[in-house]
């Protein structure tokens, strides 16, 4: 059985055993990328929620998004076949209004540099949010907003120069859209910290701050992260002990993941959300040796599959057929059983494993 790293209390079987819809109660699911990308869900996405909620798991969906209020998110959801409410739904701008409201004392004026999600969430936590530096703010939050102004950057820099706590819902240097990546609110507090010299706190994935706004809000005993980023998802479920499913449906790609440095290595790969209905094995726990092999001569079998990596340092060896994803997950574990591997070490095995393949059947 395995013992998990983190506060939460260890699974009664281990998960390879059963589908991980069963064997987690809550599935703390990332949007972008992972649920939806733009307007439209992603392909399998939606059919396999309903099937993960039949299993019996909670669905909370947690996002870095600070622009859009719960309940718009919600109706987004609704709108694309997956229900939800808007207490299913956590953002960043949640999780950095409960860190400012535990700063500065109740009623405070709070200085908004973000759009309409933001202030909500701070008037939810007894905040007054304000526009101009005149109004002497305690803080000062910004989040992404698409209409973001230079007068209303300046109205902020001035309150973080004057001493203004400064907070941001999350430091994503882009986000995804229909035309490619775009700037997102990392690049964005460029600004202010090149006019202050000040850095905010980030309420954001991957800091701790947002995984707690999902857990304290969702109630998960034993909650499964599940995101498409390494470097937020996966690595802010790595810094809080939660495990994490990555899915192959946003940014990352499966060069990215078999190469992934300690601390951005999840505990599953899946091709889509129908990992989630699957029994896997735990590939590791972020950590040099903890993959392990299967087999003496650090042999991995994953289903038709086998990868090894030799004790000599050579490159990956991959052999076998099978579904892709099951050539991906034996590729990670051999990889991450030992330190950090290269780039030139892992390409000619990630070339044998090819694209995507078949997945398990979503209909029953």
């Amino acid at each position: 059985m395995r013992t998990q790293n983190g506060p939460f209390p260890p699974l009664e079987r281990a998960p390879g055993e059963r589908p991980l819809a069963t064997a987690y109660d809550v599935a703390l699911l990332d949007l972008d990328g992972v649920v939806y990308s733009g307007k439209e869900a992603v392909p399998r996405a939606v059919r396999a929620l309903h099937l993960a909620r039949e299993a019996g798991m909670r669905l909370a969906f947690v996002t870095n998004n600070a622009s859009r209020s719960p309940s718009a998110i919600a109706a987004h959801l609704s709108g694309l076949g997956v229900p939800a409410r808007a207490a299913d739904v956590i953002t960043s701008a949640q999780a950095a209004a409960r860190l400012v409201a535990g700063r500065v004392p109740p009623g405070s004026a709070v200085l908004v540099a973000g759009a309409v999600g933001l202030r909500l969430a701070l008037r939810e936590r007894g905040l007054r949010p304000v526009s101009v530096a005149a109004e002497r703010p305690a803080a000062v939050v910004q989040g992404y907003a698409p209409d973001m102004s230079y007068g209303l950057l300046a109205e902020a820099a001035v309150a973080v120069r004057d001493g203004a706590l400064y907070v941001a819902t999350n430091s994503d240097s882009t986000l995804p859209t229909p035309r490619g990546p775009q700037p997102g609110n990392g690049s964005l507090l460029q600004v202010i910290i090149t006019a202050t010299g000040t850095r905010p706190i980030v309420a954001g994935k991957p800091e701790p701050p947002l995984h707690a706004e999902a857990v304290a809000r969702s109630g998960a005993a034993r909650p499964l992260v599940i995101g498409d980023r390494l470097e937020t998802d996966i690595e802010g479920a790595v810094r809080v002990g939660a495990d994490s499913m990555l899915v192959l449906t946003g940014v990352t790609a499966p060069r990215d993941v078999v190469l992934a440095p300690v601390g951005r290595r999840p505990a599953y790969i899946a091709a889509d959300l129908g990992g989630l209905l699957e029994a896997q094995p735990v590939i590791g726990p972020g950590k040099p040796g903890g993959a392990g092999a299967d087999e003496p001569g650090g042999i991995v079998r994953r289903g038709g599959w086998q990868a090894r990596r030799p004790p000599d340092g050579g490159p990956l060896e991959l052999s076998g057929s099978g579904r892709w994803i099951d050539g991906l997950r034996a590729l990670c574990a051999a990889a991450w059983s030992h330190d950090q591997i290269t780039a030139e070490m892992a390409e000619p095995a990630i070339a044998r494993l090819g694209g995507p393949g078949e997945e398990i059947s979503l209909e029953s």
